[in-house]
């Protein structure tokens, strides 16, 4: 058996890390990882989540399992974070799962089983693992036009022109904010267009929000998700952690399945527990009991809230000095588009042989499709990135 097996395809970005690693200049920097690191380069443990674990280590006596769809309380709070009061609680089956991924994989199972049929229309581009997990589990998918790169912001006239050719039943696979791996976002008037075209078509939405809290703020990046989800009559969303909790080898995510008929909410839990089971049986808890410990002690969501959104505007102001240094290096305002950009990631809308001059010339390691992680960045090395960006010629 072992003997048949082909070898699959490297991961790009594991097969970048492992590059960046091996490269033993000084001066180089990791721009590709999709994940956080403060200005001296560590990925750190939040203070609210310290405190929740030492709580957790002094209070909880059995590591016994949870129900099939988590700990209840960890539902319940982050619906309550994504969602606020926008749709009935009882309109909403929840399971909890291994990080925002399992959410994203439970999400497109349930559509598999429920609508074989149906086509799953992706962003282009959109985070290479959608597409992967589609692809593996034999699914439709096309994509639709959403990244315009000559502005940098997004192509909404081709966005629209290429849903209104989807029919009734397909999945419309959103990003709720901080789009990866462009970082370029519909605004509000533009998400209530989605919404009537949604409506119109008789298409379902589904909703990948990772990254609430590290755009505009907590609530400001909720508002597409619940706009969207108390307008429409079904909604899929899959939610992580990993980012704004900073729990990410934890694996904490969860799937929302919601309906405006409360009478569907009951058989679609049942449904969601029995694809937990399938899977993986019972789905992790220690982060998802950090997140909800958080989440219902006042003083513990304060201090969480506050370090988040120093997190938030320590990216803000990455985008707005590095987007300041290449218009003072080039003379020109055609990187504007950094600066209103939002969350991780942006896009520069530049080939994969510019991205390679990069690596070979300067040490700058990022995805081929010019993807860049801004918070792999520093104020000392916004200006060798600038340099570099200029240098090359982008």
């Amino acid at each position: 058996m072992l003997s048949n097996l082909k070898q699959q395809p490297a991961d790009k970005i594991l097969a970048l890390m492992a590059m960046y690693r091996d490269d033993p200049r000084p001066t180089k920097i990791d721009l590709g990882v999709g994940v956080y690191k403060n200005a001296e380069g560590v990925t750190p443990v939040m203070r609210a989540v310290k405190a929740a674990e030492r709580r957790l280590v002094e209070t909880q006596t059995s590591k016994s399992y949870v129900g099939l769809a988590g700990d209840p309380a960890y539902g319940d709070a982050m619906i309550g974070l994504i969602l606020a009061d926008a749709v009935a609680r009882d309109r909403i089956a929840a399971a909890a799962t291994p990080g925002g991924t399992g959410a994203v994989r439970q999400a497109f199972e349930l559509i598999r089983n429920t609508s074989p049929e149906a086509t799953v229309w992706v962003s282009n581009p959109t985070w290479p693992n959608h597409v992967s997990i589609l692809n593996y589990l034999g699914m439709n998918h096309t994509a639709y036009r959403y990244f315009d790169s000559e502005t940098r912001g997004v192509d909404f006239d081709g966005m629209i022109e290429d849903l209104a050719a989807a029919k009734a039943g397909d999945v419309v696979l959103l990003h709720g904010c901080c789009h990866n791996p462009t970082g370029a976002n519909l605004n509000l008037t533009q998400w209530q267009a989605v919404v009537d075209l949604l409506n119109e078509k008789g298409l379902i939405p589904m909703i990948d929000i990772a990254y609430q809290g590290f755009g505009d703020g907590l609530e400001q990046d909720g508002a597409a998700t619940r706009l969207v989800t108390s307008s429409v009559p079904e909604t899929l969303i899959a939610a992580s952690c990993s980012k704004n909790f900073g729990v990410y080898r934890e694996r904490t995510g969860l799937l929302m399945a919601v309906s405006q008929e409360a009478g569907n909410t009951a058989v679609t839990q049942g449904n969601l527990n029995h694809l937990n089971r399938q899977n993986f049986s019972f789905p992790p808890d220690h982060g998802a009991r950090v997140v909800s410990t958080i989440l219902t002690d006042d003083a513990l969501r304060a201090d969480w809230m506050a370090e988040l959104e120093d997190t938030r505007l320590g990216m803000l102001a990455l985008r707005e000095q590095l987007a300041g240094e290449l218009q003072r290096l080039s003379g020109s305002d055609r990187f504007g588009f950094l600066a209103q950009h939002r969350g991780m990631f942006s896009q520069l809308g530049t080939t994969p042989e510019m991205v390679e001059r990069l690596r070979a010339e300067h040490g700058i390691y990022m995805v081929s499709d010019s993807r860049l992680n801004i918070a792999g960045l520093n104020a000392h090395t916004v200006p060798v990135l600038a340099k570099a960006i200029v240098d090359v010629g982008i």
